[in-house]
């Protein structure tokens, strides 16, 4: 809301415009946008929306590597979207220090590469946690062994397979590592003067916290840039929820395995008794021997069955279902 003027203002005001101390035309520039010079050196190539898509897409992939990471480290692992950019190709080189841990991923199907640059606080605590320390970084830089070096290849390997799943609304991509390079020098896949795009994510590793850049590059992504919006991306989201979907997941669930239990009877036996028991005693049970077991799938009552061997190994042969309403 603007700001009133009180009724001496205005008369002011007026008397200024009349003594022409005030320009009413001076008054109206002031309020004319600023036009603001395009540099065609640095073209914008990703919009704001191109980079609010790829924000959605790596926050699903942080969530998979917090869910992932532990299983190396065994340690909690909390991972945020810290900001999006756009820059060219030798800006995001010249940021980066020595010694530097880049991942250069062959973005297949795509054209081109991709460069994940993990910071080197992250990758020395990676280090100590997954040989036998507490999971503390360094405080001075030094170069990386070449035993080192293997292991933070598999963690890149790890976190370059789990780019699948999040680009999967946007492209089914298989991506492989092609190499790691611990200068920058070697990592010139990208001119120069290209504009990438560069996603950062916060990770939290116990109180070591750093950062993981992805570079993104526009030739890269060229081919599936009408598909990185929001609006292309939630209805590949939408598409998802189809007969075809529904198949897949019910497929998936039955590969799960679940514990079956055949039970011959139950008793009740006094502590007592149960501490005095040795070996020859029986114990009587509820269920005759001519009766049918109990077979449960989990904790639930599924089936009834009458016990056997096979090929000598015990067995059952179900004699019956036991329904929901039963």
């Amino acid at each position: 809301m603007g700001e009133v003027l009180s009724q001496s203002e205005i008369d002011n005001l007026l008397a200024a415009l009349s003594s022409g101390e005030l320009d009413v035309e001076d008054m109206q520039s002031e309020d004319e946008k600023q036009v603001k010079n395009y540099d065609f050196s640095r073209p914008t190539k990703f919009s704001k929306e191109h980079l609010r898509t790829l924000e959605i897409i790596f926050e699903h992939y942080g969530r998979l590597i917090s869910t992932n990471l532990p299983a190396y480290l065994r340690k909690n692992v909390q991972v945020t979207v810290a900001s999006s950019e756009t820059v060219t190709f030798s800006e995001f080189s010249n940021a980066l220090s020595n010694p530097v841990i880049l991942g250069i991923i062959n973005f297949n199907p795509l054209n081109g590469m991709i460069i994940v640059d993990l910071a080197t606080n992250l990758a020395y605590a990676m280090l100590d946690r997954m040989l036998g320390g507490a999971g503390t970084t360094l405080e001075k830089k030094r170069d990386f062994s070449e035993i080192e070096l293997s292991i933070i290849q598999k963690i890149l390997v790890m976190l370059t397979q789990l780019l699948r799943e999040p680009w999967r609304n946007v492209i089914e991509i298989s991506p492989v590592l092609s190499r790691v390079e611990t200068n920058s020098q070697f990592a010139q896949v990208i001119a120069p003067n290209d504009m990438i795009a560069i996603v950062t994510l916060n990770v939290k590793i116990g109180d070591v916290e750093g950062f993981i850049n992805f570079c993104l590059p526009f030739f890269t992504l060229e081919d599936v840039m009408d598909r990185l919006s929001t609006k292309y991306w939630f209805a590949s989201m939408q598409e998802n929820h189809d007969e075809d979907y529904m198949d897949h997941i019910e497929s998936l669930v039955r590969k799960v395995t679940v514990p079956i239990k055949a039970v011959l009877g139950k008793s009740t036996i006094s502590v007592s008794d149960f501490l005095n028991l040795q070996v020859g005693d029986c114990i009587r049970l509820n269920a005759k021997v001519e009766d049918d077991m109990d077979i449960y799938v989990g904790n639930i009552r599924k089936f009834t069955a009458l016990p056997g061997a096979n090929n000598d190994a015990y067995a059952v042969r179900i004699t019956s279902v036991v329904r929901e309403e039963e």
